[in-house]
């Protein structure tokens, strides 16, 4: 790890924090999970569970309490724990960053493809990617060939990929190939410098 890495990393935990607690109605911003306990691998996520008295008024200023993070893409978890809602930021780095509201959600259907979701879609699979990315750096195979399987079901199937991918290089390969005739057939142009982050650690 460089020293300028380390650095980032050392900085997330209070640039995060100091973000959130902007909001009148956030009352705690707690970093948990591996990050926490001090068992990461190179990739893992930053998870912060955030205490709000507020949730609504919290979730509708998100975009703007997490703009000074700079995020290269930002979304609600479409498929995550009901229990719970996870609102993903993905950072330059890269880094992806959960921040997790004691709020159950309804788990949403696969993505319809349009003009309007195509960069959202394009969040999510960059996102996921690198999440799967991490479970395979704890040697969690299986959970990634089972994660393949409902990413084609939600993400790829939808634009078109019909094949469940055998690893994480081949459903990068599947996505830009299906995302790259999208764009043409849709006249829309999906920015990639998320793209170019993720690529840098999984390389293909």
């Amino acid at each position: 790890m460089t020293d300028t890495v380390a650095k980032h990393d050392r900085e997330i935990v209070p640039a995060v924090r100091a973000a959130l607690l902007r909001h009148r109605s956030v009352l705690g911003v707690e970093l948990v999970g591996s990050r926490a306990d001090g068992r990461p691998v190179p990739l893992s996520d930053w998870d912060f569970v955030v205490r709000v008295e507020d949730f609504r008024a919290v979730a509708a200023d998100l975009p703007s309490l997490v703009s000074g993070l700079e995020p290269l893409a930002q979304q609600w978890d479409r498929l995550g724990e009901p229990s719970y809602s996870c609102y993903m930021l993905m950072l330059a780095g890269p880094r992806k960053v959960d921040l997790i509201f004691d709020t159950p959600h309804t788990p949403e259907p696969p993505w319809t493809v349009t003009r309007d979701t195509l960069e959202g879609i394009d969040g999510h699979f960059w996102d996921w990617i690198l999440w799967l990315a991490s479970k395979r750096q704890r040697g969690e195979d299986e959970l990634v060939s089972e994660q393949l399987g409902t990413m084609t079901a939600h993400l790829l199937r939808p634009l078109g990929v019909e094949r469940v991918p055998a690893s994480i290089e081949g459903a990068i390969r599947s996505y830009r190939g299906a995302r790259d005739r999208l764009e043409s057939e849709l006249h829309v142009s999906v920015p990639r410098r998320l793209e170019a982050e993720v690529l840098r650690v999984v390389p293909i």
